[in-house]
């Protein structure tokens, strides 16, 4: 193995307040009930990274789509997305923990990606915040660089980018549904973040219960 990749949110960092309590706080800013739900944005979210430049755009038109298809007005969505910019702060954001010493270690021996679909104001914020490219070669920023998770090309393009090969290459992260999806459709062996088992329709090469246990023999690392 040459080196390493990794998804960043709910893999390597974390908001301090999530999605959901952003959302809920600017529907209360508003004086509005809940008129769409923080899962419908996570569903429609790389729909809207592949076309907009920006989070704030990206929000503005997922919103206003959303609140049009719960059957109000496309500018209240607007109004939301607003509302939830003003309370959302993509620098406050947090390592998860061992992130920092699997990190700090892994990159004595191997080379190390990061491979994260969003917008790239948003992801280079959170990474500059925790001051991730000490550890890090290469980023793509899927969705705005390449396409989107699972599809095979941003793995490809950090294979190119750190002169390895999918067999040399293995990635981490918490989705099946694009992590290790897109992994496996780019040659490379997936390492999935989990304390379940995968269902049937997905096979990750390793599942391991926490980011710690890249550090931990391989007993830990489960089939």
């Amino acid at each position: 193995m040459e080196a390493i990749s990794f998804d960043l949110d709910d893999t390597l960092l974390q908001y301090n307040r999530s999605p959901g309590e952003v959302l809920q706080a600017a529907f209360d800013r508003l004086e509005l009930s809940p008129i769409f739900s923080v899962e419908q944005y996570y569903d429609r979210f790389d729909e809207f990274a592949q076309r907009c430049e920006s989070i704030t755009e990206l929000r503005s038109e997922c919103f206003a789509t959303l609140a049009a298809e719960n059957g109000y007005e496309r500018h209240q969505g607007r109004e939301v997305a607003a509302a939830f910019s003003s309370e959302r702060d993509q620098s406050n954001v947090e390592l998860l923990p061992a992130a920092t010493r699997v990190l700090a270690t892994l990159s004595q021996e191997y080379q190390l990606a990061i491979v994260t679909n969003g917008t790239r104001d948003a992801q280079r914020r959170k990474i500059e915040a925790v001051d991730l490219e000490r550890w890090i070669d290469t980023i793509v920023v899927a969705g705005h660089e390449t396409q989107p998770k699972p599809d095979p090309e941003p793995f490809d393009r950090v294979v190119h980018s750190l002169g390895t090969a999918p067999e040399t290459t293995i990635h981490v992260g918490d989705s099946l549904e694009t992590d290790v999806a897109g992994a496996t459709a780019a040659g490379l062996d997936s390492v999935w973040l989990s304390e379940s088992s995968p269902p049937p329709q997905f096979d990750p090469t390793y599942r391991i219960p926490s980011l710690e246990a890249l550090l931990s023999s391989p007993n830990d690392i489960l089939l």
